[in-house]
């Protein structure tokens, strides 16, 4: 932990989260369009223009959230926006995701050695589509932009939904 001048308390810096972390998020945030690495005021966050679309830090004494039972303590944390409407499914298992105690569509991914990468990267490209203009989202590979949500492009199934619906 550093000591920033001007502040009461030790403040997380960049050095604080692991660097396989932070090169891991700055590969996957590096993707999406127009995106940008800064300091935050603990740990690193990556913007869309000025909107934070995820933001690391080490959760230290007196920044760590608690959840049932016992709180994060000296984890490192990760905190993103998701679709409101997809905030309950992914947060309702409990460990590793949970609701951030902020914002209506605010979630947050304790990483580690357990971490699933390909779900974070969807899952930071989900908030990136929920800060980013129509017009950038529309850059995103097998993408199409209908009112902010992203969505398959035309002919890929999701999977588990079943075959695609025929033209008639």
């Amino acid at each position: 932990m550093s000591q920033v001048a001007g502040t009461v308390g030790p403040m997380s810096a960049p050095g604080d989260v692991p660097s396989a972390i932070l090169e891991r998020l700055r590969s996957i945030c590096r993707s999406l369009p127009e995106t940008h690495e800064e300091p935050a005021w603990i740990g690193v966050r990556w913007r869309i223009r000025q909107r934070t679309i995820a933001h690391v830090y080490e959760a230290g004494p007196g920044r760590a959230p608690v959840r049932p039972g016992r709180p994060f303590t000296e984890a490192i944390l990760l905190t993103f926006r998701v679709p409101a409407d997809d905030l309950l499914g992914l947060t309702a298992d409990g460990f590793p995701y949970f609701r951030a105690d902020w914002g209506h569509n605010v979630a947050a991914a304790v990483l580690g050695d357990h971490t699933d990468w390909t779900e974070i990267a969807e899952l930071l490209t989900d908030s990136y589509c929920e800060m980013a203009p129509k017009f950038l989202i529309a850059r995103l590979p097998g993408l199409m932009v209908t009112d902010r949500q992203p969505q398959p492009a035309r002919g890929r199934r999701q999977p588990g939904r079943g075959a695609a619906p025929r033209d008639r």
